[in-house]
């Protein structure tokens, strides 16, 4: 019973081929080979787009170099104030970004709201040179509570902070389990809508360490390939995280493990709530949050359920004592058996 994170599943079978047949014969490094242009053209292709692509081995450090090249280190990144950038990235995009502030706000369901992002924009504007300036909105899609921005949400926000100036990213480790949640298209979830940087996630999605900055406008990402380079992600054999995103792409591999993923969260939920633990917020994703009463958080450690407690005190949901509020992830590799057998024990 494994719900603690989608990275803590294995590779498929085909990622795993995929690292086996790239590693035959001789191929140039850092980024110079076949391999790794033929899957650069295809994320292009994916998303309609001639964007610029960099792949790197983390999704911190996508995030941490997609908000650098988007921001000066004199400027402010706007984001939710649970956004992974805020709390588990360990201050990289500061980092990264040479001392950049992340301004974090509050929203239901770890969302942004227009007119949240309205007034936050407003507050932390002028007073120069004293205040740090806005200079960028960053959205995850899925968020931290597994919920979703709609295509409509997207291009709000998006126009709101282009109208004042800011760029746009958006944190898609789990980009995949929301476009085949809203039967969106690529291109309309990200660029169209209004995005300029997406962190493409495959690490959560069943790759073994791949991730991809995706800049929409080929002409604002050049010095994005010293930025790699300094910061320390350009990988020399370059061709082994080509070779994981080609077999992501493959034969809509991706978009089916993603399936699986919230098909896998939708069964989760629908069985506890039938048993009298009804998820916290929305399952939109591949994340279902829950307050498990003691007894049962107590039932499932014994019986080795692996998922992470979350701080309650934020959040606005009222727990009684000893209970705790808990975060259940799903995966490509989650089995009927493993969420039927966690839903018996924890509505015993």
């Amino acid at each position: 019973m494994n719900f603690a994170s989608d990275n803590t599943a294995g590779a498929p079978p085909a990622i795993l081929d995929a690292i086996a047949r790239a590693n035959a014969g001789f191929a140039l490094g850092y980024g110079n080979d076949d391999l790794t242009r033929a899957v650069e053209r295809r994320v292009g292709e994916v998303f309609e787009r001639d964007a610029a692509v960099f792949l790197v081995p983390t999704g911190t450090a996508a995030n941490a170099l997609a908000l650098a090249h988007l921001a000066p280190p004199w400027g402010a990144v706007l984001c939710h104030a649970r956004s992974h950038i805020a709390t588990d990235e360990c201050g990289a995009p500061e980092f990264f970004g040479g001392g950049l502030k992340l301004i974090g706000l509050p929203g239901e369901g770890c969302k942004l709201a227009v007119d949240t992002v309205r007034a936050g924009i407003a507050h932390h504007s002028g007073h120069r040179p004293h205040f740090t300036q806005p200079a960028a909105l960053s959205l995850s899609q899925v968020s931290e509570a597994g919920t979703i921005y709609s295509l409509a949400e997207i291009e709000a926000l998006a126009g709101l902070a282009h109208a004042a100036g800011l760029g746009v990213h958006m944190d898609g480790a789990r980009f995949a389990n929301a476009l085949v949640r809203t039967n969106a298209n690529p291109a309309a979830m990200t660029w169209r809508a209004g995005i300029d940087v997406l962190s493409f996630g495959a690490t959560k999605g069943g790759a073994l360490a791949a991730e991809a900055v995706v800049i929409f406008d080929r002409a604002k990402a050049d010095a994005m390939h010293e930025r790699r380079k300094r910061g320390g992600h350009l990988v020399s054999k370059h061709r082994f995280l080509a070779a994981q995103l080609d077999a992501f792409l493959a034969d809509g591999n991706w978009l089916a493990w993603a399936r699986h993923a919230n098909a896998m969260a939708d069964r989760l939920a629908k069985g506890l709530g039938s048993g009298g633990i009804a998820p916290v917020w929305p399952v939109e994703g591949n994340l279902v949050f829950v307050v498990l009463p003691q007894a049962a958080d107590a039932r499932l450690r014994a019986a080795g359920a692996s998922y992470y407690a979350r701080d309650s005190d934020d959040s606005g949901i009222s727990i009684k004592p000893g209970d705790v509020l808990v975060r259940l992830v799903t995966s490509f590799a989650t089995t009927d058996m493993e969420v039927d057998r966690f839903v018996e024990l924890a509505t015993r």
